[in-house]
C-alpha cells in the first residue's frame, strides 16, 4: 500500500502522482510506504533540487519526506524525482541506512566520503537515467 501527499506551489500534482505511483508499483510493491513531497524554490534556498529523508525511524524506514525544487522543466523534475526515489528505495531495501549518526552503505560507514563519492549517490544518477527511459516507456 502506497500513501502519498503533496504539497507546495507550480508543480504538477498529477504528474508527480503518476512517477511515484509507478515507480512504486515497479520497484516497491511488497511494502507500505508514505512518501511525502514538498515542492518548493529549494535551489534558491539550499543549492540542490531534491533530497530525501525516512521520518519514522533508521531501522527498516517506511514513511519519506521529500523536497523538491519546483521550477525545472518536466524532463529535469522527473528525473530528479525518480533519482530520490531511488533513494526511498535503498532505504527500503536496506542498503543505505543512517545508524548512531552514520551513513552505512551495505553495512560500511561512509559518512565522511565526499557527495560525488557517496555509492548511493552514484547508483541514483545511473538510475535516474534507466527509470526515465523506462517510466516514459511505460506512460
Amino acid at each position: 500500500m502506497l500513501i502519498t501527499t503533496t504539497s507546495g506551489y507550480s508543480y504538477s500534482h498529477k504528474r508527480c502522482v503518476n512517477i511515484v505511483e509507478w515507480f512504486v508499483d515497479e520497484y516497491l510493491s511488497r511494502y507500505n510506504i508514505d512518501i511525502n513531497i514538498h515542492h518548493c524554490r529549494l535551489v534558491n534556498r539550499e543549492s540542490v533540487y531534491g533530497w530525501v529523508w525516512s521520518v519514522d525511524c533508521d531501522y527498516r524506514p517506511r514513511e519519506f519526506d521529500i523536497e523538491i525544487h519546483n521550477q525545472m522543466s518536466v524532463e529535469d523534475y522527473t528525473k530528479t524525482l525518480l533519482h530520490e526515489l531511488w533513494h526511498v528505495y535503498q532505504h527500503v531495501k536496506g542498503h543505505l541506512k543512517d545508524k548512531y549518526g552514520k551513513r552505512l552503505w551495505k553495512g560500511v560507514d561512509h559518512s565522511e566520503v565526499d557527495y560525488t563519492d557517496q555509492p548511493w549517490e552514484q547508483q541514483a544518477h545511473k538510475m535516474e537515467e534507466v527509470l526515465f527511459k523506462k517510466y516514459n516507456k511505460s506512460a
